[in-house]
């Protein structure tokens, strides 16, 4: 054999055995029913990491409870069992109460505050937060500024309708608005609402309207009275230490997805709770949209209660300060 064949045989060889770039396993669990307007951005988001990381991460989407539980997925990233969850905003609690600023009563249902959130300072403050406990923010996700409170035979409006009654709850900063309405809250998430419903458990659901569609809460409530009252959000994180373990390229390709998919999901929300009340009317249910008057009724005695629990320590006086110069 020539020396030139050699060379060109062995050149072959080398190349042939050069390994492919690993392929980095990504679990992310979430809570969401598939039909969720949010879960279809989240499955949107996981396929642009995919393409922008050449297939080097394996985003593996497990909604609807089915890999964790939702008030479980926090502690599972934090812990490294899987490597990336989705939680609400409400759900971080006690651990981080400062994620629930956007819940006080009436008072973040600018579209515009959402458009900018992505890179804004209160964005980064919470991001630093975030990071100190154990996991980083890769995605910001707005679900809702559109809210119902569902109910049986009857519209929940004026304060003195929610005497009594008991309603799906949030968190202790929420659930006390609630109960100084009168209304006995239990905190839990979404996916066990509608069985509470049906059983009696509840007498009264808390959700933004497209969830009240997807979720099927017209199967078991038959009033559903809309209104600005909370704003949340999705927001999806992954382990820290799993996360500086990643090629440039795979983290650039997080990012890149995260920015899209934060304005996807705006332009999602804004659509899904446009259309709600319509698709709720289509279901049979009565639906009710409370008025200027009738929210600022409300705003007055759920406020107070609001901001005494929600807290006047510096890293909440800090975040107000960052939101209100956005």
């Amino acid at each position: 054999m020539k020396m030139k064949t050699i060379i060109l045989t062995l050149a072959a060889m080398t190349i042939g055995t050069v390994p492919a770039a690993a392929v980095t396993k990504m679990r992310c669990s979430h809570q969401l029913p598939p039909p969720h307007h949010i879960a279809k951005v989240i499955e949107r988001w996981a396929a642009e990491v995919r393409t922008q990381s050449g297939g080097e991460l394996d985003v593996q989407i497990f909604g609807a409870n089915s890999l964790v539980d939702a008030n479980k997925n926090i502690v599972a990233v934090a812990k490294g069992d899987i490597e990336c969850a989705f939680s609400l905003n409400f759900q971080w609690g006690k651990t981080l109460p400062i994620m629930n600023v956007t819940l006080a009563p009436f008072a973040f249902g600018d579209l515009g505050i959402w458009r900018k959130w992505p890179g804004s300072a209160p964005a980064k403050f919470l991001e630093e937060k975030l990071l100190a406990k154990g996991v980083r923010n890769v995605v910001w996700m707005f679900q809702t500024n559109t809210s119902v409170f569902t109910s049986k035979g009857r519209f929940l409006v004026k304060p003195a309708d929610f005497k009594g009654v008991k309603i799906r709850g949030l968190n202790r900063q929420f659930d006390a608005a609630l109960a100084a309405l009168g209304a006995v809250p239990t905190a839990m998430p979404g996916s066990e609402v509608y069985q509470s419903l049906s059983t009696g458990v509840l007498d009264a659901g808390l959700t933004d309207a497209a969830a009240a569609v997807s979720r099927k809460y017209y199967e078991v409530q038959d009033h559903f009275t809309v209104l600005p009252i909370l704003s949340a959000y999705l927001h999806g994180y992954v382990n820290s230490k799993w996360y500086d373990g990643l090629s440039p390229k795979a983290k650039a390709a997080i990012e890149v997805a995260g920015n899209k998919a934060a304005v996807w999901a705006v332009e999602a929300s804004e659509k899904a709770g446009a259309a709600a009340p319509d698709q709720l009317r289509a279901k049979g249910a009565k639906v009710y949209v409370t008025t200027a008057a009738e929210n600022k009724a409300l705003e007055a005695v759920m406020r107070p209660a609001f901001d005494a629990k929600f807290g006047q320590d510096s890293d909440s006086k800090t975040l107000i300060e960052l939101i209100k110069k956005m």
